[in-house]
């Protein structure tokens, strides 16, 4: 397995012939690291990072839904026009008030669908429940790549997977022109 460190560099991952490449992001992984590297994720040049000249399949990306939020709606219909498949599911209320909505099943069904129709996966999520997936996948000869910030990466996802790029190796590249970059800190519960 090969690893990518440092900003710019040329990932071994895109000096392969990857033929046939398909793009696999969950969205709510992609949007926690990106609050933890303080970047705002500029959606067509990721997708043009991830395919990095390869040939595109399909670029899936999975998220939770609120119906009723107007601005999240608006985003999820951009980026079906600008190629994205986006699948979604209804978020649940969770006992402490929190919301969630799980899709890995949802990825790990499309990888395993079309694994005889691309060569390269690129999963962009660190969650660990994704590795018997990409395990199954790479024994039908696809080769994975797994993008995402490694504080949030499960070993064992990077273990199976043929290549692992770390989000903060490329997050120049992928961050929306002009938006300040803003530091992530959690709320304490002591009085500022």
């Amino acid at each position: 397995m090969e690893m990518t460190e440092g900003c710019g560099e040329v990932s071994i991952c895109d000096r392969l012939n990857r033929g046939r490449v398909a793009i696999f992001i969950d969205g709510a992984n992609l949007f926690y690291a990106a609050l933890q590297l303080g970047i705002e994720i500029d959606y067509t040049k990721l997708l043009v990072r991830l395919t990095a000249g390869s040939k595109l399949l399909r670029a899936f990306f999975y998220t939770g839904v609120d119906r009723t939020n107007e601005k999240q709606q608006g985003f999820l219909l951009w980026m079906r026009r600008n190629g994205y498949r986006v699948v979604t599911k209804e978020l649940v209320q969770l006992p402490d008030g929190s919301k969630k909505a799980n899709l890995d099943v949802e990825i790990a069904v499309d990888m395993m669908t079309l694994a005889g129709s691309y060569d390269t996966a690129v999963l962009v999520s660190g969650d660990g429940d994704l590795a018997y997936a990409v395990n199954a996948v790479s024994y039908k000869g696809v080769r994975v790549e797994v993008v995402s910030l490694r504080s949030m990466t499960n070993d064992h996802l990077i273990n199976v997977a043929d290549c692992y790029i770390d989000l903060d190796s490329i997050k120049e590249s992928i961050q929306k022109p002009g938006t300040p970059s803003y530091i992530y800190r959690p709320l304490s519960n002591s009085p500022l």
